[in-house]
């Protein structure tokens, strides 16, 4: 399980956007959102470089949080 924060989400569009690319490396992710606290937590077998790769190229970079 992953967490990252992604600073410029700002609606559920923001959410659909990363969750796509989320599930463009690895489609059995679960994928939760919290708009709120703007945090990303991931599920998936894939290593944290590719899913926040992936996340940037669709415009929206992530951190860890912290």
């Amino acid at each position: 399980m992953y967490e990252l924060k992604v600073e410029n989400m700002t609606c559920g569009h923001c959410v659909s956007r990363v969750t796509e690319a989320v599930k463009s490396v690895d489609p059995a992710a679960k994928v939760t959102v919290d708009l709120p606290s703007k945090l990303v937590r991931i599920d998936s077998v894939k290593n944290i470089e590719d899913l926040s790769a992936a996340m940037e190229e669709a415009g929206y970079p992530a951190q860890m949080p912290g």
